[in-house]
């Protein structure tokens, strides 16, 4: 959410200690503000804000913290660090399944209470205009279908060693099995947030369809390749200085 979904929500709530308060977490809010404490008195919070310190879970802990002792319905536009400020999995009760809903507007910006003027609507539908199609790939867990108008491209997050991950990809491009689809292609990987996330060029119009009827294979041997504890070959380390050169980190 922080780095490649435009548009998203995911539902949380504090500890007993902190209240058990329904947090809203979503990419953004508007002016970047960190955290909204809403009239009805829950928390959404922009994770895509700026936070101090270096840590982002202390960040965005100090904003939910911050955002409990407002009154409702009033923004937090800053947040700077206490020597107290607590981190995400100290404040959050972390029993939920933590769910991410990808959202084709943002609409959830509104207040439930909020009458709807011209001015705001002009402002949502500014930032609507911004947001890239975007729609989770049933069979892949944590991988985005991304429509970025002259291409299309999946992008897979995935929670492994970052060199793992590369001698995957090098294990299947060396066999030509990197690809998703027939016309598709491995393009590179962001490093983002301490995970990789390798990226798949699209033909137009192969839609989120087309890579979930891919899925179940291309998944299989992808995992079977991440799994698999030999040696790079000859041939498949020379395909690796290639896939090395295509990393990119997100900061």
């Amino acid at each position: 959410m922080r780095q490649l979904i435009p548009a998203a929500t995911m539902a949380a709530k504090t500890t007993a200690e902190y209240g058990s308060v329904d947090v809203e977490f979503a990419t953004i809010l508007p002016m970047a503000w960190p955290a909204v404490r809403r009239t009805d008195g829950t928390i959404t919070v922009g994770i895509q804000a700026g936070y101090p310190g270096g840590d982002l879970s202390r960040g965005i802990g100090q904003a939910i913290k911050l955002a409990l002792e407002l009154e409702p319905g009033n923004p937090i536009t800053s947040v700077t660090l206490d020597d107290d400020a607590p981190r995400l999995q100290e404040i959050l009760d972390l029993t939920g399944d933590f769910s991410i809903t990808v959202q084709d507007t943002f609409d959830f910006w509104l207040d439930p209470s909020a009458n709807r003027t011209a001015e705001i609507d002009s402002s949502i539908k500014e930032a609507n205009e911004s947001i890239m199609p975007t729609r989770p790939v049933e069979g892949l867990p944590h991988a985005y279908w991304v429509d970025a108008g002259p291409k299309e491209h999946l992008r897979w997050v995935l929670d492994a060693d970052e060199e793992r991950v590369i001698d995957a990809v090098t294990r299947l491009h060396a066999r030509r099995e990197s690809g998703v689809g027939e016309g598709t292609k491995y393009v590179g990987s962001f490093r983002a947030e301490g995970l990789a996330i390798p990226v798949w060029d699209l033909p137009k119009g192969f839609g989120v369809a087309g890579v979930e009827a891919e899925a179940e294979s291309f998944r299989s041997r992808f995992e079977d390749a991440l799994s698999t504890q030999e040696p790079l070959t000859a041939l498949e380390r020379r395909a690796r200085g290639g896939i090395v050169a295509r990393q990119v980190t997100l900061r």
